[in-house]
């Protein structure tokens, strides 16, 4: 059997139609399948290798802390280096009030925990999350997933939980003295790169403090420089009480975390001891891997690029199949008018050397999220792709 066939077998499969392009390297843009075909990621892993596919800063950490150790005990009994140089490093900069990390091995694991955290500190139940938001596949993350289509293969599912609609002013309103929480991406992904009203974020910061309620905010898929900023949430002036973050984080490794204030935090030492349990979370090799890729972020101008970067896209992109560009910074979607359309664009995409791929709650939208790294010859590149493509699908010109 060939590789494929054994893929096919032997790996757990999620759609009877995987991609089942078979990578061997992968560096800077880059990908290369067996064939020694090259194909750009426009997606960059999912908003993963926001410094690239194998930066080498990250992988001479990863090579030096694996010669010095690596699993030692489960989370948060050793003194370990990596984890308190990369927690430190992250608070610095971070809002004050946001000052200890709990690392874990996904952002959907940071979701769990937030919710966690945000009923034992407030001695709450219920949570309030959003239609069309994505938090992770795992039962709790689930629970506040955003379309019941999904949900509802697995219920029952967590009690308690209000779906909303996303930046709406009613929605404040249902922010109550009996809310644990309220747990919102900074910018809806999956739903198509939806922006909210920075003014809306405010009222509900405003509200979360009024009546005692934490303020969660999900920055796993927009965090780390994708948005034009470090953190999205600076661009409201906002600061959530609880931080979610996952993808970039580890520089292309595994990894999540949920960040709040020490006094929030420390309320999953007692009743019971051990309220949070990992024992992978904060792995010292992925903890060096994460902390010299946010170490790139940081000294280099990567986050300053960014917004030009995804202005040139929208000059780029200009078709009459096309119906709207979304972006903020270099989260994007571009929509048409069909899923049907999007898949055939895709898949040409695919055939020409560009990888791009849909969102969960919008099929018919274009996802593009590459490597920060990305210059202006590679957005000019993928966008003739595109624009080639849908000339040739589309009987629009």
């Amino acid at each position: 059997m060939n590789n494929r066939q054994l893929f096919l077998r032997h790996v757990a499969q999620l759609s009877d139609a995987p991609m089942a392009l078979e990578i061997v390297k992968a560096s800077g843009m880059y990908m290369w399948d067996t064939e020694g075909k090259k194909i750009m990621d426009l997606i960059a892993g999912i908003s993963v290798c926001n410094v690239g596919h194998s930066h080498p800063a990250v992988v001479d950490a990863i090579k030096e802390q694996a010669e010095q150790y690596m699993h030692l005990l489960v989370y948060g009994e050793l003194i370990q280096s990596p984890q308190v140089g990369f927690a430190t490093l992250l608070t610095q900069h971070l809002p004050a009030s946001l000052n200890s990390v709990y690392f874990t091995n996904s952002g959907a694991e940071a979701v769990e925990g937030a919710m966690k955290l945000a009923k034992r500190y407030t001695g709450r139940t219920e949570i309030i999350a959003f239609e069309k938001s994505y938090h992770g596949s795992t039962q709790g993350a689930m629970s506040i997933m955003g379309d019941e289509a999904w949900r509802n293969a697995y219920r029952p599912l967590l009690p308690d939980i209000q779906h909303l609609t996303y930046n709406t002013w009613e929605a404040i309103d249902q922010i109550t003295d009996r809310t644990a929480c309220i747990i919102l991406e900074t910018v809806q992904a999956e739903a198509g790169v939806r922006v909210p009203q920075k003014e809306w974020l405010q009222a509900i910061r405003e509200k979360c403090t009024a009546t005692g309620t934490l303020m969660v905010l999900d920055e796993i898929q927009c965090g780390l420089g994708r948005n034009g900023t470090l953190w999205a949430f600076e661009q409201a002036d906002v600061v959530p009480d609880i931080l979610l973050l996952g993808k970039a984080l580890g520089g292309g490794m595994p990894m999540g975390a949920f960040i709040a204030d020490k006094e929030i935090m420390w309320s999953l030492t007692n009743k019971p001891v051990l309220g949070h349990m990992t024992t992978f979370g904060g792995h010292p090799v992925i903890c060096a891997a994460g902390m010299a890729g946010f170490k790139v972020l940081l000294e280099s101008n990567l986050i300053d690029t960014v917004k030009a970067k995804g202005q040139l896209f929208h000059q780029y992109l200009q078709h009459p199949a096309i119906k709207e560009v979304r972006s903020l910074g270099l989260m994007m979607a571009v929509e048409f008018e069909s899923f049907a359309m999007n898949k055939k664009v895709i898949d040409a995409c695919i055939e020409r050397g560009l990888l791009t791929d849909w969102f969960l709650f919008a099929p018919e939208c274009l996802r593009i999220a590459p490597p920060l790294i990305i210059n202006e010859e590679e957005i000019r590149q993928a966008c003739k792709i595109i624009i080639d493509v849908l000339n040739e699908v589309t009987d629009v010109r």
